[in-house]
């Protein structure tokens, strides 16, 4: 698929996503339903509802790849995938159930198993962010698409991260001291991939956890933008792998590549 066929995709896909993010909210607003799934995460009538809204829209779009989302087990079973998507439809759901605002609707277009498009949605902080192919990626601001570099001004001596906790594991802190790190801000959902696209931030480590629908979309636009995303031995990240686990992860802005 060429980079102007994927451009369409994505561009038709926004204005779903807008919607998407408002059904979230207006279905919050009423007061959400909630269970806890087998893996003891908990979902919503809000995630089911906005699944159920971007996977319409993408089938419409591209009838014959298939579609892995986190709240459905359609597709989850087939090995070597190489062509497929990974939506995640509410990245952060404790964040979402508890009126929270960093959570996350998000797309991933993989082909040759390789991230090659992302959509990612934060509604209730109105954040739309979008890419479809090297140095093209871009946040829609006030209905204008500006494009993201990944690097703003940069001092080294203030070099600023994200992580999903304030306790730092021991092999994180090992690479927060290789690469100078001295402040990090906690940030859950896939939107520190946004972030750090944007150049809010400079980068991101985890040790193997979540799954490759929680990351692709987020990877395909700060891959686009000009960062970098690696295991922590360097390794490129691949999908479709047994289970959809990821691996470790290194995420880092043109400022420390």
């Amino acid at each position: 698929m060429d980079k102007n066929k994927i451009k369409e995709i994505i561009i038709n896909l926004i204005d779903t996503f807008l919607y998407a993010g408002k059904v979230s909210l207006d279905l919050r607003e009423e007061g959400l339903t909630k269970e806890i799934k087998s893996d003891n995460t908990p979902v919503s009538n809000g995630d089911l509802e906005v699944n159920k809204i971007i996977t319409k829209k993408i089938i419409s779009l591209t009838p014959n790849i298939p579609i892995i989302s986190e709240e459905t087990s359609d597709n989850k079973s087939k090995n070597n995938l190489e062509n497929f998507w990974l939506i995640d439809p509410i990245d952060g759901t404790y964040d979402y159930i508890n009126d929270l605002d960093e959570f996350t609707i998000n797309a991933g277009l993989i082909l040759n198993k390789e991230p090659a498009a992302g959509l990612i949605y934060a509604p209730a902080k109105k954040r739309m962010f979008y890419s479809f192919g090297e140095s093209s990626a871009f946040e829609l601001i006030n209905g204008e698409s500006i494009k993201l570099e990944c690097k703003k001004n940069f001092n080294k001596d203030k070099i600023k991260f994200v992580s999903y906790s304030n306790k730092i594991k021991p092999e994180i802190e090992k690479i927060y001291k290789i690469l100078n790190v001295k402040n990090f801000t906690r940030m859950k959902s896939s939107l520190k991939f946004c972030v750090i696209a944007a150049g809010e931030y400079d980068g991101y480590v985890a040790e193997p956890r979540a799954c490759e629908w929680d990351i692709a979309a987020g990877h395909a636009i700060l891959k686009h933008s000009g960062g970098k995303v690696t295991d922590f031995d360097g390794n490129a990240i691949y999908y479709g792998k047994k289970d959809f686990k990821n691996p470790s992860l290194i995420l880092k802005s043109k400022n420390i590549i």
